[in-house]
């Protein structure tokens, strides 16, 4: 998980530093949710995935950017 992530921050592409990465994990624990933030995830959902949480989160960082 880090390491993909890592890797895309380091493309020179000019949006690698802001593609929203958003970790979907059976850990639901703040320490798992740490270590996704650690690992350059800039969100957290634990399973089973919530539509109405997913979409929030998904609208928060793709079309709140756009605005």
């Amino acid at each position: 998980m880090d390491t993909a992530a890592d890797n895309i921050r380091h493309m020179s592409n000019s949006d690698a530093k802001t593609i929203p990465f958003i970790a979907m994990t059976a850990n639901a624990f703040d320490d798992d949710m740490e270590k996704s933030k650690a690992a350059g995830m800039n969100a957290h959902l634990a399973k089973p995935i919530e539509p109405e949480r997913l979409y929030q989160v998904l609208y928060d960082f793709i079309l709140r950017q756009e605005e």
